[in-house]
């Protein structure tokens, strides 16, 4: 049941429908839009929905399904009924075209897998269109709406004689008109026209007399007679006469295919109830993909349990402004959930804060729902079935029948609660508005404990501090209010759920600008109470934006953090496949290589025998071989080096001169400790690892200062060229072992660490820290995988506990 009787239009399901019907394509679609009910069971409506979103779901693959020739051709089957009647060639041609279309969707749902249209495929079981009635229709009439030429072989030969002599006398009349051109007697630019069915010439009147022939007729100034000349008489004679033949046997073939199109009309009515039926449902699948609607999970109980729910003609109406004036604003969708724990919604707020709105998408989305239509929601919203839905919104006043604003809500309301039930759902907004606010009130609350009794399913909108305090303390009824922005006094229109509203009179009227000492008043007539109850909702709408703006900050550090593991994960990856890449390329290189070298070994082995061991040809394959090793190979011949062996305990006493493996500087034995020495570089003491140093002769020692006076002379002084001079005593002396990486991003990161590390060890570092923090593990798990990967790393370990924990990294160096 639906209350008021114009439900439609008071919801605005009118639009809706005006939408529907242009969407279709015939007048057979048009007139199952016009019969659509309200459907309060769940097994039909379900049916009904599936069949829209099987059809949403073929427009949006962008299937080549039939859309075009949808006649209405039920109307010319009355004329076809009767016996000796017959069709012309344009309603033949629209009975042919659609029953095509009918057959090429009834193939295409046959055709297409079993799962993918199962309740789309049902409506083609038992409609039936005869290949022979086809065959026989595509045999008379083309696709262009013209009869055949060889629909008959009688047709046939009228036509081709009907041609010829078409031909003969234009060629006749031809020669007429320029001979009548010549003499003056018909203008220069005139042509042969027809009157009465036969080819005429225009004549000038004054000249009628010098053309033998039939006048047939004159213009309307009397200036030009039409005169049939007596040379053609007999030619259009003969083209009348065929010309009736022809049609003669245009109307036996015609009737002779009416004759066989007269038993298949009962099946061919329900063709075309299928074919309207098609369009009906590709006209609601358009408009659910134009709105992007979908189909919730539909229960067989009361229930809305919606997300992301959007006002239909709202999205139309922005869409519309949007391609008129560019204005990109978008429905605020609405999240709302009824259940048998949650009946009853009151909703509270501002004036112009989208009360109202929430309350009509409430109601013409559930009936939109219960039309059969999908609904403009997320895709995890949930919706159920009721069998009543019932409205109060308006003023419903009446001079005829006496009635005012108020006494019709009354009305409304008594017919509410004698008809409202379990399964309705009541809609009623500025509930108990109308006459004095104390006495509404009351009498609101009175009907809402009613309402709730009856345990019907309903959203109100109210000012009324009764009516929310009522829904605070009531169980099965809650509050809900709409988001306000208490700084700049602007609604949000977004509905909030578990708290109520304020309607924020005072601070609003504060800011048009009433006069001060008026908006005093008023709060002194208001009451500290009711001030003091605002300014609460006041303070928590502040607090929950407030909280609004952290949650979306921590949700962007959140993604970017994210972000920044993903591209530490996508670096590493890249370095994987690089390096299998590089060693790839290198085995090939080597192949080829190997290949070349083992050819020209073989070559100058050869060479060598062909020679009978002769010394100038030996020396020359030998030559050519040793050039092939320098360019080919690239491969110089081995320098010597002096061989030293690393210190160990006992080799090393204080006062030796030592030096870094691989580094041309050299330092003195401070002391001696096991495995350690102290070691001064510079002016720079530092612990080394014995196995890190070897011991300098004086020779050595003598040849390193001459090496470092040349190479600071090639450089212009010893400060020349920046940071390429610098010797390891410099460098260790503005060498930290703990490097601070907190804030870098992980690729920033990890490179830092790979210089650090290479630093550390040169320098012969026993041990080196990394602070990074603890944050969510994204650089810890950086820095960690880097030194494990190491040879050079002994071990990884967290700071003890008082010194930064797992925010610190602590490796010991080899």
């Amino acid at each position: 049941m639906l209350l008021p009787q114009h439900f439609e239009q008071k919801i605005g399901f009118s639009t809706l429908r005006e939408q529907l019907e242009a969407n279709c394509l015939s007048a057979l679609g048009r007139q199952y839009v016009a019969r659509m009910e309200f459907q309060p069971k769940h097994e039909p409506l379900l049916k009904l929905l599936q069949q829209t979103n099987e059809f949403a779901y073929l427009l949006r693959s962008g299937a080549d399904f039939p859309a075009s020739h949808y006649y209405d051709a039920k109307v010319h089957f009355k004329r076809a009924a009767l016996p000796g009647a017959y069709l012309d060639v344009a309603a033949f041609f629209e009975v042919k075209m659609s029953l095509r279309t009918i057959r090429q969707a009834l193939t295409f749902f046959s055709q297409a897998d079993e799962d993918q249209y199962p309740t789309l495929r049902l409506l083609g079981i038992g409609v039936q269109v005869d290949r022979n009635l086809l065959a026989a229709l595509d045999k008379v009439v083309d696709d262009d709406g013209a009869v055949r030429d060889d629909a008959s072989p009688l047709l046939r030969q009228i036509r081709q004689e009907l041609i010829a002599r078409q031909g003969q006398l234009r060629k006749q009349i031809a020669g007429i008109l320029r001979h009548a051109k010549t003499e003056g007697w018909i203008p220069s630019d005139a042509e042969p026209t027809i009157r009465g069915g036969r080819l005429v010439l225009p004549v000038i009147a004054e000249h009628k007399r010098k053309v033998k022939g039939l006048i047939h007729d004159e213009s309307a100034s009397g200036q030009t007679v039409y005169i049939e000349p007596a040379e053609v008489f007999e030619l259009n004679n003969d083209i009348k006469d065929l010309d009736n033949a022809y049609h003669r046997e245009l109307i036996r073939i015609l009737t002779a295919l009416t004759d066989q199109l007269r038993p298949h009309i009962p099946d061919l009515r329900k063709a075309y109830g299928y074919l309207g039926l098609i369009d009906f449902i590709r006209a609601k699948a358009r408009l659910a993909v134009t709105l992007d609607c979908q189909l919730p999970q539909l229960h067989n109980k009361p229930l809305l349990k919606w997300h992301g729910v959007r006002h239909p003609l709202l999205q139309l109406a922005f869409a519309q402004h949007k391609r008129d004036n560019g204005d990109p604003r978008e429905v605020v969708p609405l999240d709302l959930e009824l259940n048998h724990e949650q009946r009853i919604l009151v909703i509270s707020g501002p004036n112009a804060g989208g009360k109202s709105v929430s309350l009509k998408t409430v109601g013409l989305v559930q009936f939109m729902l219960q039309m059969g239509l999908l609904i403009p929601c997320a895709d995890n919203s949930e919706a159920g079935v009721f069998e009543d839905i019932f409205l109060d919104i308006g003023d419903e006043q009446s001079l005829e029948n006496d009635l005012s604003t108020y006494s019709s809500h009354l009305l409304a309301m008594k017919q509410f609660l004698l008809l409202a039930g379990k399964k309705s759902l009541v809609l009623i907004d500025e509930f108990g508005t109308g006459t004095e606010p104390s006495l509404g009130g009351a009498i609101a609350e009175a009907v809402l404990d009613q309402l709730n009794k009856s345990r019907v399913f309903g959203v109100i909108t109210t000012h009324y501090t009764n009516l929310k305090n009522f829904a605070e303390r009531t169980p099965h009824l809650v509050n809900g209010a709409m988001r306000y922005d208490p700084e700049k006094l602007q609604p949000l229109y977004r509905l909030e759920v578990g708290k109520p509203g304020s309607s924020f009179a005072i601070e609003i009227a504060r800011k048009i600008g009433l006069p001060k000492d008026v908006v005093e008043r008023a709060t002194q007539l208001v009451g500290k109470d009711k001030i003091r109850y605002d300014r609460l909702l006041e303070g928590l709408e502040k607090e929950k934006t407030e909280l609004e703006q952290r949650t979306a900050e921590a949700a962007k550090a959140e993604r970017r953090l994210k972000k920044a593991a993903q591209e530490y994960q996508d670096l590493k990856q890249h370095l994987e496949d690089t390096k299998l890449e590089t060693l790839r390329t290198a085995k090939q290189q080597a192949k080829a290589l190997l290949v070349n070298t083992n050819q020209q070994i073989e070559a100058t082995i050869g060479e060598i025998r062909r020679g009978n061991a002769e010394k100038e040809t030996n020396k020359a394959a030998r030559e050519k071989l040793d050039t092939f090793v320098r360019t080919e190979l690239q491969i110089e011949p081995p320098k010597p080096k002096p061989t030293r062996e690393r210190a160990v305990a006992g080799a090393v006493q204080p006062g030796d001169k030592v030096a870094l493996f691989g580094q041309d500087g050299y330092g003195e034995v401070v002391s001696v400790k096991g495995q350690t020495a102290e070691v001064m570089f510079g002016g720079m003491k530092t612990l080394t690892k014995l196995s890190q140093l070897e011991k300098l002769g004086r020779a050595e020692i003598r040849e390193r200062e001459q090496a470092a006076k040349s190479k600071a002379g090639r450089l212009g002084g010893s400060g020349a060229g920046g940071g390429k001079s610098v010797n390891i005593t410099d460098r260790m002396a503005g060498f930290s072992p703990t490097l601070d990486l907190r804030g870098e991003r992980a690729e920033d990161a990890l490179t830092k660490t790979m210089s650090f590390v290479d630093d550390a060890v040169m320098l012969g570092m026993p041990e080196i820290k990394f602070l990074h923090g603890r944050g969510n593990g994204v650089l810890r798990q950086v820095v960690r995988d880097y030194l494990r990967s190491q040879r050079a790393v002994a071990s990884v370990a967290d700071e003890h506990a008082d010194r930064g924990g797992d925010g610190v990294t602590i490796a010991v160096l080899k």
